[in-house]
């Protein structure tokens, strides 16, 4: 995750506090969403940006585990042909992982 985003989340957990925000995300592998999802829940694992040491434990999910509250017209025009060549079970087991770790008080 870019250090730009991560400002830009700090900002908003700051001010909307961390349990009025989920993060979704588009990775397309499990590694590359597993240290997104770290970095927003835990803190920035590489420890490069402004949420290095900050647990915000923000909820995370992949695009592809929301299938079901997306309109279908909507992910099939901006998310079909992901969701056909990406393995969703890799994935949402990779955030799942996560959000186990997630604390359990807002931090």
């Amino acid at each position: 995750m870019d250090l730009r985003s991560q400002e830009a989340i700090l900002q908003l957990a700051e001010e909307h506090g961390p349990r009025k925000l989920m993060v979704i995300l588009g990775a397309p592998d499990p590694e590359s969403a597993e240290i997104a999802a770290e970095t927003v829940v835990l803190g920035d694992p590489a420890y490069a940006g402004v949420l290095a040491g900050v647990q915000l434990g923000l909820d995370v999910y992949h695009v592809l585990e929301l299938h079901d509250v997306i309109p279908a017209d909507v992910w099939e025009e901006q998310i079909g042909v992901m969701a056909d060549v990406l393995d969703t079970a890799e994935l949402a087991a990779a955030l799942a992982s996560i959000r186990e770790q997630r604390p359990t008080a807002p931090p």
